[in-house]
């Protein structure tokens, strides 16, 4: 198994490497509209930051007040590897160690397979986000 590391971060200390997976999978990758990627959750968010052995940033999420998680990109050539289960694990874990009885996400078709498994439950219909479709989805958390 490739050798990384989970970091906890903020935008105040790693928005360069944070918005450089975050530019990599949503803006260049998925055609996300820059404008749309950066909001005003960034700066209030716990950030979780994946690095490779080799220093570079391969992997992101962020956690918002409310126990919301959200912008969870690993980079394509470590997807598949278990990267983003235990990115997820420990965006989960922090969520209940800070008092959210539930975690809600808003999941892309593509990705809602990989967040049943981890036990999310699709809550509601279809929508369109950034030109993408996505389910809300929630998990009880304790």
């Amino acid at each position: 198994m490739a050798a990384y590391t989970i970091i906890e971060t903020d935008m105040a200390h790693d928005a360069a490497r944070l918005c450089a997976v975050r530019r990599t999978v949503f803006i260049e990758e998925q055609g996300v509209p820059e404008a749309m990627e950066w909001d005003e959750h960034d700066a209030v968010s716990s950030h979780w930051l994946v690095v490779a052995a080799d220093g570079s940033s391969i992997g992101c999420a962020r956690l918002l007040p409310d126990g919301h998680i959200g912008r969870m990109a690993v980079l394509p050539a470590w997807r598949g590897l278990g990267v983003g289960r235990v990115l997820l694990n420990t965006v989960l874990a922090a969520a209940r160690a800070h008092g959210h009885s539930f975690a809600r996400l808003s999941a892309q078709i593509q990705a809602v397979g990989f967040y049943r498994r981890a036990g999310f439950i699709v809550e509601g219909a279809e929508y369109e986000e950034a030109g993408i479709p996505h389910l809300a989805m929630f998990k009880k958390l304790g």
